[in-house]
Formats: C-alpha cells, structure tokens, sequence
C-alpha cells in the first residue's frame, strides 16, 4: 500500500513549519561564518550517531564512541558501539560529498549496502565483467568452458567490494537477494525476513520523495521520516532514514553547512508524540525534532565559541610552533580527547601531552587515575 500524501493538515503545520525553518537557516547562516564550524560538525556527528541507538532502546555512551572511532577502545567494542560507528562514518560520509549525492543512485546504492553489483562499462554490455568483455568463441579458448583462476579473482574482488563497503559506512545488502541486485550472497534466514523486499519498499519511499518536491523543504522532511518509518524500508538499518532526509534538507539549501542532526533533536521528542496514531500528529512531532536540533544546535555553537575564545586567552605571547594552537582546535573537535589522541595528532610524547592539557586547564572528564579523558567546561 503505497504512503498517502492527500489530506495533509496544511493549516495546523504551516506554523510549526515556519518557525522550524527560521531556526534552522538561522543556525546554518552562523555555521557558514564561524570559525568552529568544523569542530561543530565533528562533535554533531558523535552526539547524533549516539542519538540513533538511543532511539532504538540502546545506550551507547558518547566517549565510548570518541575512543572507538580513534581506535583506542578500553575494552572490547558492543555490538551497539559497533552499530552506532557505523552512523557515524555515514553521516561523514554523506557531508563529505556533494548535497545531492546521497539520494543520488551511487549515493543509494552506496549507503544500502547495494554497491557491489555488476555495472556495465561506459558502451559496453551488460554482463561484462571486471576483467573486460567477454571473449568470443574462437578467441583464445571456447568462452563457455569455466575459467578457475578468473573465478577465484572474481571472489576476491566480491570479498573486498564488500569489505570497502562496510568501512565507509554502506550497510548490509538485502536478504534473499541474487547477486546480480545485491552484489552479495542471501543473508541469513535466521537474522533476515527473506519476504521483505527492500528493493521495493525503497522504490516506494522514493516515490514519495519525488512526489512531495513542491512542499516547504521542512515539511517535505517531516512526511520524509514519517514515510520512512511506515514504509519500514531497511530491516536492520531504520537509522539511515533520518540522515538521508538531513541530506534532502541540505540539498534544499536549508543545511548546507552542516548535518542536520535529526536524531538527536527526536530525542528530545516523548515517543508517545513520535509513534502517534495520527499522521498529523506524528508530521508535528517531526517538525519539532527539526526544530529541536536547530536550537540545540545554537546552543552548542555558542558554547563552543565561549570556550574557544577562553582557551585563546592561553595562546597570547606564545611561539608560533606552540602545540597549544594545535589542541584547541583537537579539544573543539571531540567531546573528548585522551591522552593517547593527543600524542598521536600532536605527535608529542605522553609527559608533553600531559603539560599541554594543563596549560588548557582542560576539565577532566572520567574521574580515573587511568585511562583519563578530558574535554571543555
């Protein structure tokens, strides 16, 4: 049953709609000038990759996260953590690139695990493969007979597409999908429905997608995420939801100096709002979350520029090849650094990182004798 976008309740969302886009370009309009832009963005991505899995009844603390994506885990990584990284790299890698690459079809493909299927090359045929076209009868052996060596390096290929798709944030193909849609083998019958047809169920939402290009850019986002959760496209990935609708909103122009971080503002959001009955009542809760992370977001900028401008005070009358400049900007970037993160972007030895952090009068933030982290105020 396909999503219905008639009888949309205009005149109870126009409102909520407005002040949620002012609050929302007016955070963008700051971001384009400030000069902690990129330490906002860094710090955003954490919060709301931690975000997501709250949403879904995980806990996954922040620093847990800071450590693990810096690769010095105190103990062995969650299943949650491990989820919640996977967020992390993909709303880097959805700022990385361009606004409209994400809901592009390298961008989808890319973000749903489907990467790895067979592309033909540019003027040839479809069934090509990664070695050129195929040999013609008489040319150099029968092209029927089964060639071991070339399948063992097709196996190798498929192994490291697969591999290349993890690490930069992809999530895992469909179940029960031949390899031809999915570039992969069928999942696992006892982790995946092999009746639900992902394919479709993405076709569907993209429907919507196109269908809703004359709306506000907000509500167009708002029905986007709605539409996501009751198409419930992704088994094992709801999350990717939320961030491709921060992708339409940067597109739209609306965020383009940043990701708009809508998990976390649907944090902030009661779930009984969130999981309503009633659609408009649900439209409503989302242009909060919008509105939400746009004023948290606020918030934070100006923390972040208080504190920067503290932290400087301290660089005054120093050398120009003082590590502290350095630190200010690793310290902004991360809600919280450890002494080994610093030694290994500051190339400086741990007695050095440890001075350089006590001149910043930095706050620490564990309460440990070991394995101490540290952060701003």
């Amino acid at each position: 049953m396909a999503y219905a976008l008639a009888n949309l309740p205009l005149e109870t969302l126009i409102g909520p709609v407005t002040r949620a886009t002012e609050v929302l370009v007016r955070l963008d309009e700051r971001l384009a000038r400030s000069p902690v832009r990129d330490g906002f963005v860094e710090r955003q991505h954490f919060a709301d990759a931690a975000a997501a899995l709250w949403l879904e009844g995980e806990l996954v603390h922040v620093e847990d996260l800071v450590l693990h994506d810096a690769h010095m885990d105190v103990r062995a990584p969650t299943h949650e953590l491990t989820r919640a990284h996977a967020v992390l790299r993909a709303r880097r890698q959805i700022f990385g690139r361009a606004p409209d690459w994400a809901l592009g079809r390298d961008g989808l493909r890319q973000l749903t695990g489907r990467g790895g299927a067979a592309v033909p090359a540019e003027g040839g045929r479809e069934g090509e493969g990664a070695f050129g076209p195929d040999l013609e009868a008489g040319e150099l052996g029968e092209a029927d007979e089964p060639d071991p060596l070339t399948e063992e390096f097709a196996a190798i290929d498929a192994v490291l597409a697969r591999s290349t798709r993890i690490l930069e944030g992809g999530v895992m193909p469909a179940a029960g999908k031949p390899a031809s849609v999915t570039g992969l083998r069928p999942q696992n019958s006892l982790v995946y429905d092999l009746d639900w047809d992902e394919d479709a169920r993405l076709a569907e939402w993209q429907d919507v997608l196109a269908n809703t290009q004359e709306l506000p850019a907000v509500l167009r986002a708002a029905i986007l995420v709605d539409a996501w959760s009751e198409i419930d496209v992704l088994q094992h990935a709801a999350w990717l939801g939320p961030l491709l609708v921060a992708a339409v909103l940067r597109q739209e122009g609306l965020a383009l100096s940043h990701l708009a971080s809508l998990h976390l503002g649907a944090k902030n959001i009661p779930r009984e709002r969130r999981r309503a009955r009633g659609r408009s009542d649900r439209l409503l809760a989302f242009v909060d979350a919008i509105q939400e992370a746009a004023l948290a977001g606020l918030k934070e900028h100006d923390r972040l520029m208080l504190a920067k401008n503290q932290m400087e005070r301290r660089l005054r009358e120093r050398r120009v090849s003082s590590k502290l400049s350095d630190l200010v900007e690793l310290v902004l970037s991360r809600p919280i650094v450890s002494t080994g993160m610093i030694q290994d972007r500051l190339k400086v030895s741990k007695q050095g990182a440890l001075n350089l952090v006590g001149e910043l009068s930095l706050r620490e933030m564990t309460g440990r004798g070991r394995f101490r982290a540290w952060g701003i105020v």
